[in-house]
């Protein structure tokens, strides 16, 4: 501000010096090499304060908002590591990339790992503290980016959501805590045998976790994310609810969607790149619809109705077919013919059959060739000859 009512000219000499100094720290070191340890240490600052559930100690690094928005959830383990610190905009403030990762008692065994951006200001003092954190670009937001976190615990269940009342985050765990028996009933026992599930306020909250557009998921009840392939030290799978589709469903259909949701928490480590999706979905569509009571024309309308109308399916659901995007009906019958699929099964070869036909297959770990040889090696039947199969299957029970 001095420097305003200089001589013209000494304003190119001021630049110059203001440059140097900005490329270079003390003791020779570039000034983002600095400031990146310093907004490191004013992390590492902020992650034990969310560990010790310090408010006090986590506010003197910035701002509180985030604090409150989070402490109720269980964590045993949050750090950052800042990958990039650029111009903030002024001399006094910085953007930094940085990777957080954090652990939720009790169910991650390994860290969640996601990019985020922050903005940091330093004060007369020459203090950095945070302003602002947010998801970096392309990145889905976490769950108390959209508001202050409610946490139930049920017995075999971690739900928590944000704008819900307590008595409806209560019902989700009471659908997950019958989800999961029901689950081991079918599958056996070798998972963790629990589930976390996240309830935003709404269809929008539910793209913004995922990073997608909402239209993606619009009738769509609830998604699982988590690691194919992943091993008992993967973190633990997430069900993402979509409360606006979800409020649409009778008890038994709610039922159904949190056991399918389950089950692919309980199938994660025996699914991979091989599996197609009419095996994935419709092996958790049967293991919802088990128990049930639910007949082929309840269970299968669409596809019902294609095969009365004679446009019966020629081969099993591809896994194009799935795409949320698509048309319903498309969307309908490939979800229904992959659990006819593995109904048939289920009933002609029995239940342990299907089992093992479902880990052979991920056991193949790449796609050309799986279904085929465990088909063979586990069900004694050729992919044609299964195919034809199910084709009379679908025209004794929906024709």
């Amino acid at each position: 501000m001095a420097g305003r009512g200089r001589a013209r000219g000494s304003g190119a000499v001021g630049l110059a010096v203001l440059l140097l100094v900005l490329l270079v720290g003390c003791g020779g070191r570039p000034a983002t090499d600095t400031a990146r340890a310093e907004v490191q240490r004013v992390l590492d600052r902020r992650a034990a304060a969310v560990l010790a559930h310090d408010r006090a100690a986590y506010a003197a690094t910035g701002d509180p908002a985030a604090y409150t928005r989070m402490r109720a959830v269980p964590l045993a383990a949050w750090s950052y590591r800042v990958t990039a610190v650029r111009s903030g905009g002024s001399a006094a403030a910085v953007a930094a990339d940085a990777e957080l990762s954090y652990r939720i008692e009790g169910h991650d065994r390994a860290p969640v790992t996601v990019a985020r951006t922050l903005r940091l200001t330093r004060d007369g003092a020459g203090r950095w503290a945070v302003a602002s954190e947010k998801p970096a670009r392309k990145a889905g937001q976490q769950l108390w980016d959209q508001g202050t976190v409610t946490v139930v615990r049920g017995t075999h269940s971690l739900v928590l959501g944000v704008g819900q009342s307590g008595s409806l985050l209560r019902s989700f765990a009471g659908l997950a805590d019958r989800a999961v028996p029901a689950v081991s009933q079918a599958w056996g026992t070798d998972w963790a045998r629990q589930v976390v599930v996240l309830v935003p306020k709404s269809l929008d909250g539910m793209a913004a976790l995922l990073g997608s557009p909402a239209s993606s998921y619009r009738g769509i009840a609830a998604v699982t994310t988590g690691e194919t392939g992943g091993g008992p030290d993967a973190p633990a799978d997430r069900v993402i609810v979509n409360p606006d589709a979800y409020a649409m469903l009778g008890p038994v259909g709610q039922q159904v969607v949190l056991t399918h949701e389950t089950t692919h928490v309980a199938t994660r480590s025996d699914t991979n790149a091989a599996t197609p999706l009419w095996l994935s979905e419709g092996y958790a569509d049967w293991v919802g619809y088990r128990g049930t009571g639910r007949t082929p024309d309840e269970a299968a309308p669409e596809l019902q109705k294609a095969v009365r109308e004679g446009r019966a399916p020629v081969e099993l659901p591809s896994d194009q077919d799935f795409g949320f995007a698509g048309d319903a009906a498309r969307l309908a019958r490939a979800y229904e013919g992959g659990w006819t699929a593995c109904r048939m099964i289920a009933e002609r070869w029995g239940e342990e059959k299907l089992d093992a036909f479902y880990r052979a297959v991920g056991e193949h770990g790449k796609r050309p060739g799986a279904v085929e040889e465990a088909m063979e090696s586990v069900l004694g039947t050729a992919l044609e000859d299964f195919t034809a199969e199910w084709q009379r299957y679908l025209q004794e029970e929906l024709g």
